[in-house]
């Protein structure tokens, strides 16, 4: 799955990775590693993250044909 967090965390004020996982109540690290492609979020995790960049679950997160089973 790919990502599209870090463009939309500096589009939407230059939200740095702590500030955004002190939004969503996770650590920096998990911020790292969803970002690298290490660590795919929780539907929850995903909509929080979404709500807090304004934006889509959809727009955020983009399935891989890999990912497709």
């Amino acid at each position: 799955m790919k990502t599209k967090l870090r463009r939309f965390r500096f589009d939407r004020g230059e939200l740095s990775q702590q500030q955004l996982a002190d939004k969503v109540g996770i650590s920096r690290q998990t911020i790292i590693s969803i970002e690298k492609g290490d660590y795919a979020p929780s539907v929850k995790l995903a909509l929080l993250l979404a709500e807090k960049l304004e934006t889509t679950v959809e727009q955020l997160f983009i399935l891989e044909e890999k990912d497709r089973v």
